[in-house]
């Protein structure tokens, strides 16, 4: 629990502490909106929703503490919308709003396995969902609920990635898990390039100066600026999140540290 003391629930009970064998006590969890399809071509997939809630149940049952930042790609994309006419900042306040309703959808999923979850917004919007503020959202970790940020940032022109790294910043995560569709980081588009080669690791600098697409720029550079390393890794193998927690070489590690390209 990031050295965090021992919270009390709401009735006063203590909460159990972290146990041992764990690398990462709280963690934050980037999800695509188009992590939520699963098979369907549009929309959200409740049996993919309750697949990802059951590894927060199950990197929860660890003792790790674990927020999520939840995109809109699936139901809209503000970029798409305006390359098609329309105005940036509108089309990117409709994405904000689908991220809302993929939170709820996620809630819903998680709630299911038995764990309290408060989706946080960064636009108001007081009937379906807290306003985000940060000490209370470090409250409800604390207190062994999952919060769920939606809404972006709550501005125009910043992406989920980069909202995702401003998140676990703010509520002092120790690592940034970016859920993809393949197991890391490639030199190349693996689905377009059979012999394209995946890295193990990866300096801040390396996806700054590559250009490499995992994550927005400005997310990669928060990220540095705080030395808060990012896993890249594949959210199908169902027990990656929890291999991240105790510390297991899971996907593509991107920090300080020298990268490398696997053999």
């Amino acid at each position: 629990m990031s050295g965090h003391p021992a919270a009390s629930d709401d009735a006063g009970a203590i909460l159990p502490p972290r146990r041992d064998g764990v690398r990462y006590g709280r963690i934050l969890l980037k999800l695509s909106g188009e992590a939520l399809l699963g098979e369907r071509q549009y929309g959200v997939d409740p049996a993919f929703c309750t697949f990802i809630a059951k590894q927060v149940k199950d990197v929860q049952d660890l003792g790790v503490e674990i927020g999520i930042v939840v995109g809109g790609g699936n139901i809209f994309r503000g970029l798409a919308a305006a390359a098609r006419g329309m105005d940036r900042a509108t089309g990117d306040y409709i994405g904000m709003l689908a991220t809302v309703m993929n939170g709820l959808a996620l809630q819903d999923a998680i709630e299911r396995e038995g764990i309290a979850v408060r989706v946080m917004s960064a636009i108001t919007m007081n009937e379906i969902a807290e306003p985000y503020i940060r000490r209370r959202a470090v409250r409800h970790l604390e207190k062994g609920r999952v919060p769920i940020f939606v809404a972006g940032t709550g501005n125009p022109y910043f992406t989920t990635d980069t909202a995702a790294a401003l998140r676990a910043v703010e509520i002092g995560a120790e690592v940034l898990l970016k859920a993809t569709k393949v197991d890391g980081v490639y030199d190349a588009d693996p689905m377009k390039f059979p012999n394209a080669k995946r890295y193990d690791h990866l300096t801040y600098q390396d996806v700054l100066r590559d250009q490499l697409k995992v994550l927005d720029a400005a997310a990669v550079s928060l990220c540095q600026e705080n030395e808060l390393p990012i896993v890249v890794f594949d959210l199908h193998a169902p027990e990656n999140i929890t291999r991240v927690a105790r510390g297991e070489a899971v996907g593509t590690l991107i920090s300080a540290a020298t990268g490398g390209v696997t053999g």
